[in-house]
């Protein structure tokens, strides 16, 4: 048996606590009365309640405050303000400080049990809505699905409810933004799952080999048909055809598809047997097939055959938003479970967030694994991004400053590897804000050593606290550094290049 909703009572009068405990008690409620504000909102830090209801005025303020103490605490909790003093202005207010309603005594207490319940049934079916989104962008995420912007959101909506049909399914999108992977998840999470996901490319291939592609054919069909051979709708019999690139069809191979669509029927080419066949198709295009509609250059009733459903997704450039989840996806893949995940410095996760990507989602991903293959124990600097994405953000150099950050490092002669060393080291200390402690954990040295080098190189670094500063002016530290055959440090230095 489910527990009943929880409600707390702040109310300085005795008698209303009594009148409204017994009331609500009777209608189903678990009633807590408290009598001041400073109560409510101590109690409800330490307990967890469906509603609240609270005079107007009490005793240690008025209830508009404890109002705004309260969503500071719960924003979403249902809060009904009680007063004997109704008025225009005060019900204004006590609306502008996130009250939920505004009730004037005297009332009835089982009104105020169905304001409750209406209340406490919208929180609980938004919370509801909010975890099955939550769920299924979690569950669509193992497919490669990732974003959890408004546009994504409503894509994975159309997802769930394209899953528990088995009607034809037209994704649409631009190049790159992952129409397959939507088709995949439509068939992982339809009852089809355990049946073969057929994925076929239609762009590039003639009517001919299209047909003989996805309808099969006899020996001697045409020229090296040397056997017969079952088609892909075959292959995908009581499961998922997925056909991409549908508008660089022609008119004859979509009059045929919408032939085999509509009988649920396919004839191998060459053949006169007719083989029924229980294949869900999904199609894609990134092109706009209205539009070719309209042009006369896509068949109208094979377009509304496969549009059943339609999903459009959105252009990475929609939803920039998505694109630190999207980087921090692609690096775990690349690390993979034995090793250590790739870092993005805060300068390279503004210069993807800067760009437009017109490849969307398959140019970051392609640039993410260029910069996993350039970085410097697993760091992902700006320089490691290819140079138009680096451009995308120019961060101002500050003439002088000791942070400032370093964009490019050009190495156009033939430097000793004591100069290397002191390159890489001031390129590390741009990247990480001149910090030493940092500098030190991404070349995997003590921060002892990095001090030791800056000094060496004269190179600008943050003053993070006073000892590190002590250290370095301290003459014994100051002899270590100048020695070359240093048996504890020798190895760590070498280390940085």
């Amino acid at each position: 048996m489910p527990e009943p909703p929880r409600i707390l009572i702040a109310d300085d009068e005795r008698s209303i606590r009594l009148a409204l405990e017994a009331g609500l008690t009777v209608s189903g409620f678990s009633v807590k009365c408290v009598r001041t504000g400073g109560e409510a909102v101590s109690a409800t830090r330490q307990e967890a309640y469906d509603a609240v209801i609270c005079d107007i005025f009490m005793p240690d303020g008025d209830g508009l405050s404890v109002v705004r103490e309260l969503r500071a605490v719960s924003p979403a909790l249902p809060i009904i303000l009680i007063t004997a003093q109704g008025s225009l202005e005060l019900a204004v207010s006590a609306k502008a400080e996130g009250a939920s309603d505004f009730l004037a005594k005297p009332f009835e207490v089982e009104a105020l049990a169905a304001l409750l319940r209406r209340y406490i049934a919208a929180q609980r079916e938004v919370e509801s809505a909010a975890q099955e989104t939550n769920s299924l962008c979690d569950d669509l995420s193992h497919s490669g699905l990732v974003g959890r912007s408004a546009a994504m959101v409503a894509v994975y909506k159309l997802i769930a409810h394209a899953a528990y049909t088995d009607a034809t399914v037209m994704v649409m999108g631009e190049s790159g933004t992952g129409k397959e992977l939507v088709a995949r998840a439509v068939h992982q999470l339809s009852s089809r799952a355990a049946r073969p996901f057929v994925a076929v490319n239609c762009s590039g291939l003639t009517d001919t080999l299209l047909e003989a592609e996805l309808f099969g054919h006899t020996k001697g069909a045409f020229t090296g048909a040397t056997g017969d051979r079952a088609g892909l709708f075959e292959a995908a019999d009581s499961g998922t055809l997925f056909l991409d690139e549908l508008a660089s069809t022609s008119a004859t191979f979509q009059a045929s598809l919408l032939r085999a669509l509509q009988s649920g029927e396919v004839r191998r080419v060459g053949s006169t047997q007719v083989r029924r066949v229980n294949a869900r198709v999904i199609g894609a295009s990134n092109a706009p097939l209205r539009e070719l509609v309209a042009a006369g250059s896509f068949r109208a009733d094979l377009f509304y055959r496969l549009s059943v459903l339609t999903i459009e997704l959105p252009p990475l450039r929609e939803r920039a938003g998505d694109i630190g989840m999207l980087a921090h996806h692609f690096l775990r893949r690349a690390s993979g479970d034995t090793q250590p995940p790739f870092r993005l410095t805060r300068e390279a996760i503004e210069a993807l967030c800067a760009y437009s990507f017109p490849g969307n989602v398959r140019e970051l991903e392609n640039a993410l694994m260029r910069a996993a293959a350039l970085s410097s124990h697993r760091l992902i600097t700006i320089n490691c991004l290819p140079p138009h994405i680096a451009q995308a953000h120019a961060a101002p150099v500050v003439s002088g400053a000791p942070h400032a950050h370093i964009a490019h490092i050009t190495v156009n002669d033939w430097p000793t590897i004591d100069e290397v060393q002191r390159r890489y080291l001031q390129l590390v200390l741009g990247e990480v804000g001149g910090s030493r402690r940092r500098a030190a954990a991404v070349l995997g040295l003590t921060r002892r050593t990095v001090q030791r080098l800056i000094a060496k190189y004269q190179l600008a670094a943050s003053d993070e606290d006073e000892v590190e500063q002590e250290d370095l002016r301290d003459p014994v530290v100051d002899a270590a550094s100048d020695r070359d055959d240093d048996p504890e440090d020798a190895p760590e230095e070498k280390e940085v290049c």
